[in-house]
């Protein structure tokens, strides 16, 4: 069954703060210290810009352009897992499905297994 209405209004919501999440990680990442070229600014400036994802029949891609950061169900008939569940990928074009990393809608415990690296 493909959501629809409300769950889809959400469903954007929540994975538009998760590549926030992801973008906000980098930063902190990358915010080793002195910077007097730029360098790290503007690579931090060209991951956000990069960063997006891709709808499909099951699952959502995020992707920074060059890698898989994660796989999202976007279906709610999977037998395995829930709506919204995050999925390290197993390679470009499939997840990686032994287990959820976590759930976009799972407020309380954020993005805990997602850092701008990916699903962990």
């Amino acid at each position: 069954m493909t959501p629809s209405g409300n769950m889809v209004e959400k469903f954007v919501e929540r994975m538009d703060l998760m590549l926030d999440h992801m973008r906000s990680d980098y930063a902190r990442w990358s915010d080793l210290g002195e910077d007097p070229r730029g360098t790290r600014a503007r690579m931090s400036e060209e991951y956000s810009a990069s960063l997006t994802y891709y709808m499909g029949k099951k699952y959502v891609k995020v992707t920074d352009g060059r890698s898989v950061k994660a796989f999202i169900v976007a279906c709610t008939d999977d037998r395995k897992f829930q709506y919204g569940d995050i999925l390290k990928p197993a390679g470009w074009r499939a997840p990686a499905r032994n287990f959820a990393r976590g759930n976009i809608f799972d407020v309380e415990n954020g993005f805990n297994s997602v850092r701008w690296t990916g699903a962990l």
